[in-house]
């Protein structure tokens, strides 16, 4: 497999979950994958993990002077910037009234403003290599939402508007942009919102339940959402821009409304 060889990537939150699973992918492609966390241990695990063709940046997606100094790291280390996946995501629970604003202001930050100020840094890198690819992680909760996931639904609501104006904005540049939209994906994210929400049972029976309300009868796993996003950052997508894709196991295909007769 080498559909990215000669390849700069830029994964952030790629230490974990989903975003490591795509640098994982980037990385058997023959990508150079500059994996952006927060956390030093989980990225210089990770960078551990995939050897060679890793590297690491510890830094905030929320912080302008910290993606600016992980964009140029990743250029100056391996030449450019070809592909950007925005992978940093949290999740938290409230409705409006009782989520505090500190909380609110979290979610909207690193979920919707890591991936504006990522994009803020990279494009330029990307004109200058004639072209490039941009994929963030959204959710199918920005089409339908749970109970009680405010700041978490309008942020992913917001990454699709978001996606589909950078994609206009930036065609002209040979620069694609496009979402992906997970359901309940095996990551330490569910892990952990299984663990809050388990009552009286388990995390493990929470996550069973869970993957038994998608028709196809489980929960996804990260490399599923890696060979996606791998996908829509490759060659063979160069026609798709401003696409929200899905990848849900069928379940927003059962959300449909029965009119009576």
């Amino acid at each position: 497999m080498s559909d990215f060889n000669g390849k700069s990537i830029i994964v952030t939150g790629g230490s974990l979950g989903m975003g490591l699973a795509c640098a994982r992918r980037f990385a058997a492609g023959g990508g150079k994958v500059m994996i952006v966390a927060n956390d030093k241990a989980s990225v210089d695990s990770a960078v551990a993990e995939i050897g060679e063709n890793a590297a690491g940046f510890v830094g905030d997606v929320r912080r302008n002077d910290d993606m600016a100094a992980a964009v140029q790291t990743a250029a100056s280390r391996h030449g450019g910037v070809d592909v950007l996946a925005c992978c940093a995501g949290i999740q938290r629970y409230g409705t409006v009234v009782d989520t505090p604003e500190e909380v609110w202001d979290d979610v909207l930050d690193i979920n919707l403003k890591g991936i504006f100020l990522a994009s803020k840094f990279a494009i330029p890198g990307m004109r200058k290599r004639g072209g490039g690819a941009i994929v963030a992680i959204s959710s199918v909760q920005a089409y339908a939402s749970q109970a009680g996931v405010a700041a978490y639904t309008a942020s992913k609501g917001a990454i699709n508007a978001l996606v589909r104006a950078m994609a206009l904005d930036h065609a002209g540049d040979n620069i694609t942009v496009n979402a992906v939209c997970p359901a309940s994906i095996d990551t330490p994210m569910l892990h952990w919102a299984a663990d809050l929400w388990k009552g009286d049972g388990t995390a493990e029976a929470t996550l069973d339940a869970w993957g038994r309300g998608h028709p196809l009868g489980r929960i996804g796993k990260p490399c599923e959402v890696a060979e996606l996003v791998a996908f829509l950052a490759s060659e063979k997508a160069r026609f798709i821009t401003g696409a929200d894709v899905k990848i849900d196991g069928g379940v927003l295909s059962k959300l449909g409304i029965v009119i009576p007769d």
